[in-house]
């Protein structure tokens, strides 16, 4: 089938799971281009058909027939199967796709939200993250309350709004948020992702390009 994602503008694929996220975003424009089609035309229809000059008293009982129902039902049934046979398969497959750093070769980043930035942690040379404790929270010099009392904490790394990831290479995010929710959104990465306060939602990804691409808030925070 032609493949209409082509056309809708979307930012560079930047993650191996991208193209296939683009060619189902490409088989929904076709269902909804049909769909407006549809609607249109038999919206036009009725303009023409149930005019007033051919109807000039009003029915009250409306239309009865079994084209109108049928119609009806195939959509359900089209909206349906694109739930059932699609959308949730698609959903529990790239959910399911979460490694075990214990046991897979992965880089974790603890990614957390606050109005109005993104804090990004990083374990360090010894791949392990360093305790956190909210009471330790000082948002000039201790943006994500890091014990700096724990051994483990000594070599992590802690940025602002910068994140930095490895080129084919599968990456686990966990996300969470300080104070609201907000949604994590790396465009070019097809990846969006609500940070929710009191949550740790992991996200797993394969970056392949290259280059600078933006990191946005995709909903008002909270």
């Amino acid at each position: 089938m032609f493949d209409i994602s082509a056309f809708l503008g979307l930012p560079e694929q930047g993650a191996a799971h991208a193209a296939e996220l683009d060619y189902w975003t490409g088989l929904v424009h076709w269902l909804m281009f049909v769909l407006a089609v549809g609607w249109g035309a038999f919206f036009i229809y009725t303009l023409i058909r149930f005019r007033t000059t051919k109807n000039p008293n009003a029915n009250y009982e409306g239309v009865d027939g079994k084209w109108s129902k049928a119609s009806e039902g195939g959509v359900i049934f089209v909206e349906v199967l694109l739930l059932a046979v699609f959308a949730i398969p698609n959903w529990a497959s790239w959910r399911g796709d979460i490694p075990d750093p214990a046991v897979d070769d992965v880089v974790e980043v603890h990614v957390i939200a606050e109005q109005f930035a993104w804090n990004f942690h990083y374990p360090g040379e010894d791949g392990v993250f360093g305790e956190r404790n909210i009471d330790l929270i000082d948002t000039q010099t201790n943006s994500i309350g890091l014990n700096m009392g724990d051994p483990a904490a000594a070599d992590d790394i802690v940025t602002l709004n910068h994140l930095h990831l490895p080129v084919d290479k599968r990456v686990l995010v966990h996300i969470s948020s300080k104070d609201v929710i907000h949604s994590f959104n790396l465009n070019s990465m097809r990846v969006k992702q609500d940070a929710i306060p009191g949550l740790v939602i992991p996200v797993s990804f394969i970056p392949t390009m290259t280059g600078r691409t933006e990191i946005a808030f995709a909903q008002l925070c909270g």
